[in-house]
Order: C-alpha cells, then sequence, then structure tokens
C-alpha cells in the first residue's frame, strides 16, 4: 500500500485545518486506514481509524474535535481537524494496518511520508 498525504501546516489556536491521504495498491480493502502523528520530542500515537466496513474510532484527545472520512471512488482519506490546540502540533502520518486496533496503538504496515500541523497559541 502506497500513501500520499497533503494539506498540513500552521495555524491559531482554535483554528481548523484538513489533511488528505490518497491511498493506492492492491489488497487495499484488506486495510483499516488511518491517522497516526507523533509530537515533538515524543512517540507516535494513534489519531483516528476508519475500516473498510464498520464504525470509525478516535483517540481520546481528538475525540469531538476532529473527523475521519474516506471516498472510495477515489480512495482518499481525509481527516478533518477543528478546535485545534497547540499540544495538537505533530507530524501526521497517512497509515495503514491489517488491524484498526495496531494505528489506534500507533502502529502500521505502511505509512505515508508525513505532513507537518503546527498550532501556535
Amino acid at each position: 500500500v502506497q500513501l500520499v498525504e497533503s494539506g498540513g501546516g500552521s495555524v491559531q489556536a482554535g483554528g481548523s485545518l484538513k489533511l488528505s491521504c490518497v491511498a493506492s495498491g492492491s489488497g487495499l480493502t484488506s486495510y483499516c486506514l488511518g491517522w497516526i502523528r507523533q509530537p515533538p520530542r515524543q512517540g507516535r500515537e494513534g489519531v483516528a481509524t476508519i475500516p473498510t466496513s464498520g464504525a470509525t474510532t478516535y483517540a481520546a484527545y481528538v475525540k469531538g474535535r476532529f473527523t475521519i472520512s474516506k471516498n472510495n471512488a477515489n480512495n482518499t482519506l481525509y481527516l478533518q481537524m477543528n478546535a485545534l490546540k497547540p499540544e495538537d502540533t505533530a507530524l501526521y502520518y497517512c497509515a495503514a494496518a491489517r488491524r484498526c486496533y495496531d494505528l489506534i496503538q500507533g502502529k502500521a504496515d505502511s505509512w505515508g511520508q508525513g505532513t507537518q500541523v503546527t498550532v501556535s497559541s
């Protein structure tokens, strides 16, 4: 699976950003897709997941503020981020794994190149 993100940038606290990720490759429907982030000087942490079918999941620290969605027609994954906080500053990765559980744990089988999100106070 190949993943290419876009849409990062800098925003003031309380603002919004939308990330996109184009997924390609064979067997795509066998994977759960999601977003993982790595804040400065910290380890990777799961953000949100969306399976081929079934419910989305969110980490507690983004629930109610972030929305994950997917356009199956063009294999594009999105992350709408609202009410951003300085602690959301991180390198955000689009990721794929056989199990959604692995993604929410910050682990993946395939990774995008990452896109930087910076939130200033």
